[in-house]
């Protein structure tokens, strides 16, 4: 009889992945101590750093891109397009993934998928290969942010999974700042497919650790049915919302039959994608998820939040571009300072996030960034480098207890099996709201500055006036009277943008003020025990 024991015991471990029930193991695998602790921190970030600065990196570049391979600023916009649609379609099937194949075989595998695409990316010859292999690596990278944040939370003690969310939210928040400077500056002196070769060394790299330390430390695996209409909805309505966020502003949003199309079958799709995955039994996307009064307040004020803090990185640069006289290298270093405090404060938000209250925390953070926002809405186009800076540094200190409070309060009391699902579905609200909070701050700038551009022209009269004298003094320096006018006609629209992006800057700091109250519905995680322990859930 024992030794019938012994051979069910042994062949037990096969078997597991076939029951359609496995329970999660009893005994999670212990934290990480020392060299191993420090170097699967390194290893995660760098991936995950890699991944959003991969994002943003190339918006910058695309007027060297588009005319390196002959075709107009407009069609190199799919280099974006293509990489955000295929990423936000990946994100949210990072759980139903995660239990087919494991965490760290999909982690390692996923970033040294993403090495190849980038390698590819560098090689395109023509923008049809370069938007192909942004979609390859846009599917690729999905489950990279979310499974190095379960893994991050795994390695860590119950009582610092503040510390490990603080070292992971800096590389999150940090990375779409850098990202243009760093892609200014290789495109100004190296060249363009080097924003992508630069992930090879990294990701290799990161690949290599992330499995020696991990490898013995993998999740257990479950084989699903495959909810074949659920991915195919999300597809659908995924690839419509993205593709009309962004081509909206070009085509003039609901004016164009193309975007009223894509809104509806967006609208569809999804509709009937909440009906199904609530219903079906093995959900391609855990939406149950929802019904979790933290999950559900705490991914929406986080969401919303983060569409406001990326609509506004996106709006600064443009306008210290396009209006201030800034060179990309230049708009990039104005707005690099905002990592000093980010870094300086996150491990201390990290040790004292399970024992100060992160609703209070989240509540400060919020304050913070209303207060910078009002600041920048005070711009004008006399503003000099120093008070650009100083807004930008405060706003820091506002990123490191934004994030990782609001990820606890999200993430609290989960059990270990759901916590790749939720931070994949945390992540994808997140990154939709980035996507839609830069569609509306670019479409509200432009809006915003045709009605400053009507009534800043509305009181000039042609040959009267201080009109009538500047246009004279242009023209006796030499210009013509259509170059004078033209010159006038560019100082005004300075005065447009500048004013717009002053109102944008003023509605998110209000709109700040109002999520506030978002927060407070969620319920306070127990302190140390509980917190931000709670929140990794994968231990």
């Amino acid at each position: 009889m024992s030794t019938a024991a012994a051979s069910n015991t042994a062949a037990s471990g096969s078997e597991a992945a076939a029951k359609p029930a496995t329970a999660v193991p009893p005994s999670p695998p212990p934290p990480l101590t020392g060299t191993a602790l420090v170097l699967g921190t390194v290893s995660l970030s760098l991936a995950t750093f890699m991944n959003v600065l991969d994002s943003s990196i190339a918006n910058v570049s695309l007027p060297a891109i588009a005319g390196d391979l002959g075709v107009s600023p407009g069609q190199g916009t799919w280099v974006i397009t293509s990489f955000g649609v295929a990423n936000a379609i990946s994100v949210p099937l990072t759980g139903w993934l995660t239990q087919r194949f494991g965490a760290v075989r999909l982690f390692t595998l996923s970033v040294l998928l993403f090495v190849l695409a980038s390698w590819l990316c560098g090689f395109a010859s023509s923008l049809e290969m370069l938007v192909a292999f942004r979609v390859f690596q846009g599917l690729v990278a999905g489950p990279m942010i979310p499974l190095s944040q379960t893994l991050l939370l795994a390695s860590y003690p119950r009582a610092k999974a503040g510390t490990a969310l603080a070292l992971w939210g800096v590389t999150t928040l940090v990375a779409p700042v850098v990202g243009p400077l760093l892609g200014g500056w290789i495109t100004d002196n190296v060249s363009w497919p080097w924003i992508f070769y630069i992930n090879v060394p990294i990701g290799l790299a990161a690949a290599a650790v992330t499995w020696g330390i991990y490898r013995h430390r993998e999740t257990q695996r479950r084989k699903l049915p495959i909810d074949i209409v659920g991915l195919g909805l999300l597809v659908v309505w995924v690839a419509s919302l993205q593709l009309m966020l962004d081509k909206g502003k070009e085509l003039d949003w609901f004016a164009s039959p193309q975007i009223v199309l894509l809104a509806i079958v967006a609208v569809v799709a999804f509709a009937v994608f909440v009906v199904w995955e609530l219903t079906d039994a093995h959900p391609v996307v855990d939406l149950r998820l929802f019904k979790r009064r933290n999950f559900a307040f705490g991914a929406l004020a986080l969401s919303v939040a983060y569409g406001l803090f990326f609509g506004n990185v996106v709006l600064m640069p443009l306008w210290l571009q396009q209006w201030m006289g800034y060179t990309a290298t230049n708009a990039g270093m104005a707005l690099a300072p905002v990592g000093v405090f980010a870094i300086l404060f996150s491990p201390l938000v990290g040790r004292k996030v399970s024992v100060w209250d992160p609703r209070r925390m989240a509540t400060g953070a919020f304050i913070v960034f209303a207060l910078v926002l009002w600041m920048r809405s005070q711009f004008t186009v006399q503003t000099d480098l120093m008070h650009v800076l100083v807004p930008t540094l405060i706003q820091g200190a506002a990123m490191a207890f934004f994030f990782i409070p609001l990820t606890t309060l999200t993430l609290a009391g989960l059990t270990p099996d759901r916590m790749p699902a939720a931070a994949g579905l945390s992540n994808f609200v997140r990154i939709t709201a980035g996507a839609m909070g830069t569609s509306i701050a670019t479409t509200l700038w432009d809006d915003r500055a045709a009605l400053h551009h009507a009534h800043l022209t509305e009181p000039l009269t042609n040959g009267q006036g201080a009109f009538a004298n500047v246009l004279a003094s242009l023209q006796a320096a030499g210009m013509s009277a259509q170059q004078a006018l033209a010159q006038v006609n560019r100082l005004i629209d300075q005065q447009a943008y500048t004013r717009a992006a002053d109102d944008i800057f003023f509605g998110s700091s209000m709109l700040f003020l109002a999520l506030i109250g978002l927060i407070w519905f969620t319920k306070r995680p127990p302190k140390i025990g509980g917190g931000a322990a709670d929140a990794g859930g994968a231990h």
